[in-house]
């Protein structure tokens, strides 16, 4: 699972990454949250467009969302077969921009949280699903989730699940839903390589969706090393419904 992320890029090293025409101005964020508003990277006819979307994919044929289960993540493994993804997975692939991502582990009586991010730094792209969903008044809101697949060698040491990234060689094919079927893309949502990311320990402050600035992914000790003492299973914080806003300052 994937429940908290950051994108703290520039929106300049943004563009260039993705290559969409448009040129939104957007603040660093530490402490992106489920229902919050998400910068997603769409297929347009000739380039790739810059979108705001709420995070939490809610289905067309959703009668009451009130009653819906927030959707914020997509098992690769059966979206194209969930009725929640199937569509979506079929027509609307997408990429979401980000610089890391955190998840939790139990250290003995703690759960210790850890800041996942290139080894390398820079932007990754997650895999996404999106859906605009429109209410009984017509109101449409844009909706995405977040595709998730196995942990690689690292990431078990945490969690087993983790983002799909899309390197951005794959873009094209990723996006590409006219000629692109789910299977075609199947090997895209591979695990990255073990050595990708790196996990760093940090504060518990990142619990609180109402902190988001630097000191969140500021290292607390050493990096986990593909040496380090398996997991303990944990629960990671339930998902808290915050509405902030990822423009505002």
């Amino acid at each position: 699972m994937c429940g908290r992320f950051t994108l703290i890029a520039t929106p300049d090293e943004v563009r260039r990454y993705f290559r969409y025409d448009e040129q939104p101005n957007f603040p660093p964020r530490y402490n992106i949250a489920p229902t919050q508003p998400i910068a997603v990277v769409i297929a347009g006819k000739e380039t790739t467009h810059f979108r705001l979307m709420r995070w939490g994919l809610i289905p067309g044929w959703v009668k009451d969302t009130a009653k819906f289960p927030l959707l914020i993540n997509a098992r690769s493994e059966s979206a194209a077969e969930k009725p929640a993804f199937r569509a979506a997975m079929r027509h609307r692939r997408s990429l979401i921009p980000a610089s890391g991502f955190y998840e939790w582990r139990r250290v003995g009586k703690e759960k210790q949280a850890f800041f996942i991010r290139p080894k390398d730094g820079g932007v990754v792209a997650f895999a996404a699903l999106h859906e605009c969903y429109q209410d009984a008044a017509g109101n449409e809101l844009d909706t995405a989730a977040i595709l998730t697949t196995s942990a690689n060698r690292l990431m078990a040491m945490v969690h087993d699940r983790m983002p799909v990234v899309i390197r951005p060689a794959d873009f094209a094919e990723w996006l590409d839903t006219a000629r692109n079927e789910p299977r075609h893309v199947t090997e895209l949502m591979r695990p990255v390589d073990d050595d990708f990311f790196e996990a760093i320990p940090v504060s518990s402050k990142v619990n609180a969706v109402r902190n988001d600035d630097a000191s969140l992914i500021s290292p607390i000790s050493e990096p986990l090393s593909l040496d380090s003492p398996p997991k303990e299973e944990v629960e990671e914080p339930a998902p808290r419904r915050s509405q902030g806003d990822l423009f505002s300052e």
